[in-house]
């Protein structure tokens, strides 16, 4: 297939556009608007493979979003291009509802209209995935049980609740117009290429620095981890077999206490590059209890039997495996992560340009 990716150059959208690319026959047409998080060395490990298109374009321009259709008439569209961090939904909403319910908005139309001009064996065959987040589920409590696709929602965060209503849009276009849609809810993901602002990257980074470890309370807010790696492969399970009109809750069954992230990462720091050789006191003493997130989530958990069952679709990383090899990534890749801390790579771009 030739898939048309949104944000392929983010965190999720780049482990994506690799393996589409590394360990597939299908072609990419990569749309990313390369804001703060998107960053063109997370696709440098395809160099410059001709099955590879990549566009600087802003998912709310329709005219640009027309041209893309109308030149690339690709089989699939897979929408991640979202705005993602719930800190910064916290201080600045506007830019998440442009993004993901706008945004949403005129991709659908733009896919819409493309569709409706496909002859009939072509219009059976495009699907239009949109990936979302199991934070439109809300929270879950500290008491057991998990999200699953029947789940009714309940966001938290301006981030959640604009990620909801763009599930929403994208639903209603499969109801009202017979878009052949798809849509997968993830839990946590963590793994190489992720920006340094989140829980993992952030505390391998300070840790290495001797900087403090921030954990929001008590850090007992529990997230289901997913290897970002796995994630991807399930990305390609759904575009390929899942049925028009589906949900799919992908999640890496792998529970985690912030607090317990925070100290495993620690352990394993100790274990490749021990503090003391740095003339430092032990990682953990660096953990550093801060203010908690207003609205802040208790719990997540995913049911993923749908998957499983359906796409035959199962993580092939544990949390411990999965760390270990994020942590070994970023200390081999300081360079990369110091290009980011520094604004290096925004100032980068023009290098790389469409290929």
């Amino acid at each position: 297939m030739k898939i048309l990716v949104t944000g392929g150059a983010g965190f999720i959208g780049s482990a994506l556009v690799r393996h589409l690319i590394l360990d597939t026959g299908h072609s990419v047409v990569n749309v990313d608007k390369l804001t703060y998080a998107g960053n063109l060395e997370s696709l440098r490990p395809i160099g410059e493979d001709p099955r590879h298109v990549f566009e600087q374009l802003d998912i709310c321009d329709a005219g640009a979003m027309a041209r893309v259709f109308a030149q690339h008439r690709p089989d699939a569209v897979m929408h991640l291009a979202a705005e993602s961090h719930v800190d910064r939904s916290i201080d600045g909403p506007a830019a998440f509802i442009q993004t993901n319910m706008v945004g949403t908005y005129t991709l659908l139309e733009a896919a819409r209209r493309y569709w409706d001009s496909l002859d009939a064996g072509a219009r059976a065959a495009f699907r239009f995935h949109h990936v979302s987040t199991d934070e439109v589920y809300g929270d879950l409590g500290a008491d057991g049980g998990l999200f699953t696709e029947s789940t009714p929602y309940a966001p938290s965060s301006p981030y959640s609740a604009s990620k909801a209503g763009a599930d929403h849009l994208v639903r209603a276009w499969h109801r009202t117009y017979g878009l052949p849609v798809l849509v997968s809810n993830c839990s946590n993901n963590y793994g190489p290429y992720h920006f340094p602002e989140k829980l993992i990257p952030l505390t391998i980074l300070n840790a290495l620095e001797g900087q403090p470890l921030p954990v929001y309370g008590a850090g007992l807010q529990v997230r289901d981890w997913l290897y970002v790696e796995d994630h991807a492969r399930a990305l390609r399970r759904v575009v390929e077999d899942g049925a028009p009109g589906r949900t799919y809750n992908i999640g890496g069954h792998n529970e985690q206490r912030n607090i317990d992230v925070v100290r495993a990462i620690c352990a394993l720091l100790e274990e490749l590059v021990p503090a003391a050789a740095q003339g430092r006191r032990p990682y953990a003493e660096l953990i550093t209890h801060v203010a908690d997130r207003p609205g802040h989530d208790i719990r997540y958990a995913i049911d993923a039997g749908r998957i499983g069952r359906e796409l035959g679709w199962t993580p092939v990383e544990t949390f411990q495996t999965g760390l270990r090899k994020t942590v070994r990534w970023y200390l081999d890749h300081l360079d990369w992560c110091r290009n980011i801390q520094d604004g290096g790579y925004r100032r980068d771009r023009l290098g790389m340009g469409a290929h």
